[in-house]
């Protein structure tokens, strides 16, 4: 494994190693640290490398040429050293002191030991240090976690979280990207524990941990794991929960019948694995029973799209996204055929990009619905929906304003009058094109604007 770092010379790392050769010729101690050091491992080349330290910020500041140097958090121990572009964050070895907000240490103190360094860190994967000089130095056994794909704190995981709840996410996180399992005897009892404490993280920091974990291939079983977890910040899960249905369309209450919708979903876009799972939340208020006893939910879409937009301006997404996905919750339950004028009415109503992700949601919810649905007679309709819909974009049919063939102009010059009338004419001539009731041809609609017009 130390050899992948040793032989692996991109520039990040050859920047990283001259900035340690920099410390090192003045007598301290440097490492390449963290993450960096765990994806090396996995065979994963890293984004960024982070740097640690025995030189206290005012000595590493001075080992460089201060056009170079930035003090970004001095009093945590940070410094920014930037080359050819690139940052590297050189870090004092330090030991946190209390984290009285469950977020961030009231204050630090400076060590020469790279070991105290390396016991206030997350997960023993991230708690491993290399260099060229003494190669991987690993006294939480990382490595070997890492070789059995194993999430494990530092430590006492109740201190580590209590430390950084945020770190609970994180660990959810890493085992949904990494197909690792979470250590179960002490590290996962103690994120059911503590998991409370996350009502103390800013609502910011959940969000980048949640769709790191939306559109990684594990999303469904983080759920259904540590749904309690989850309950902290969508506090609207635990009404989905042991919630039957009773519909023949169904064997699963409704908690499991996202989770399954999720599981199955073909795409890994954020918006649509979003859309998947929130496209249900509405229904326990919806639950009417017929006289037969089956369950319907009329109107759900509806509230589950709202629910979603309250949810997701609270995990402060931004506006694009939760409008995308709230227009797609609320749309998921309508029937779709492989006729070209519907589709093109779809494509009018919310571009190609959403009809796309509609069509996924809708493959998701279907085959989500029970164990062996992959075959239900719904989901065949898909394949000709999608190949008219190349066919309507390969050809250039008509199903915006912009692509008529006649615009507000041609209609001024016809006589008709700037404003409303203009633009009903025009809205009913889009109309009859998109349902193929005459051809996107200028002659023809403007024969019949003279028509309408003299009428």
């Amino acid at each position: 494994m130390s050899d992948y770092l040793k032989t692996q010379e991109n520039r990040l790392l050859a920047s990283a190693k001259y900035i340690i050769r920099r410390l090192e010729e003045r007598g301290y101690e440097a490492y390449i640290v963290g993450g960096c050091v765990r994806d090396s491992i996995l065979g994963t080349e890293p984004h960024d490398y982070d740097i640690c330290t025995s030189a206290l910020p005012h000595e590493v500041m001075g080992a460089f040429d201060k056009s170079i140097v930035i003090p970004t958090g001095l009093k945590h121990g940070t410094v920014t050293v930037v080359i050819d572009g690139n940052n590297y964050e050189v870090t004092t070895f330090r030991i946190d002191g209390q984290y009285s907000d469950n977020r961030h240490p009231d204050n630090v103190e400076f060590t020469r030991s790279l070991i105290e360094d390396l016991k206030r860190r997350d997960f023993t994967m991230n708690a491993i240090a290399y260099s060229d000089r003494t190669g991987l130095i690993d006294p939480f056994d990382g490595i070997e976690d890492i070789r059995h794909g194993i999430i494990r704190c530092v430590g006492n995981p109740d201190e580590r979280f209590s430390e950084d709840a945020l770190r609970i996410l994180r660990a959810i996180r890493f085992a949904a990207q990494l197909n690792f399992m979470i250590e179960p005897d002490m590290t996962e009892k103690s994120i059911h524990k503590m998991s409370h404490l996350l009502e103390n993280v800013a609502a910011e920091r959940i969000n980048s941990e949640f769709c790191k974990i939306a559109v990684s291939g594990h999303f469904a079983e983080s759920v259904r794991r540590f749904c309690d977890v989850f309950e902290i910040f969508i506090p609207e899960l635990r009404n989905l929960a042991d919630f039957n249905q009773n519909s023949p369309y169904h064997e699963f209450d409704v908690l499991e019948h996202t989770l399954h919708a999720v599981g199955k979903c073909p795409s890994d876009e954020l918006t649509t694995r979003l859309a998947v799972f929130f496209h249900d939340f509405g229904k326990p208020q919806c639950y009417q029973e017929d006289e037969s006893g089956t369950g319907h939910f009329y109107g759900h879409g509806k509230v589950s799209a709202e629910l979603s937009s309250t949810i997701m301006r609270w995990l402060k997404f931004d506006n694009q996204t939760r409008r995308d996905v709230k227009k797609l919750v609320f749309y998921h339950d309508v029937q779709l055929a492989a006729v070209k004028k519907q589709i093109r009415r779809w494509l009018n109503r919310i571009g190609e990009q959403q009809f796309r992700r509609l069509l996924d949601v809708k493959v998701s919810d279907i085959r989500g619905q029970k164990e062996n649905n992959d075959n239900d007679e719904r989901l065949l309709v898909i394949p000709d929906i999608l190949s008219l819909t190349d066919e309507i974009l390969r050809e250039r049919e008509c199903f915006q304003m912009k692509d008529l063939s006649v615009n507000g102009k041609d209609l001024l010059a016809m006589g008709f009058v700037q404003g409303k009338e203009v633009g009903d004419a025009l809205r009913k001539l889009l109309d009859m094109v998109i349902d193929g009731q005459i051809k996107n041809d200028r002659d023809e609609l403007l024969n019949y604007l003279q028509t309408i017009k003299t009428n």
